[in-house]
């Protein structure tokens, strides 16, 4: 089973889920919610420090 954490908006609460081996995070810490023609830039230029999307 894949767990998606949704509503994410601190680093506080991504370290927590992360050490709960929660496997999606999404929310307000990584984007706006965005249109669909904007998404496939965004995706393509996120890169957060130490992760990989």
């Amino acid at each position: 089973m894949t767990v998606v954490a949704e509503g994410v908006e601190h680093e506080e609460q991504r370290r927590l889920l992360a050490d709960m081996d929660c496997d999606v995070l999404q929310g307000y810490m990584f984007s706006k919610p965005l249109p669909a023609e904007e998404l496939a830039a965004w995706f393509s230029a996120y890169q957060p420090a130490g992760m990989t999307v």
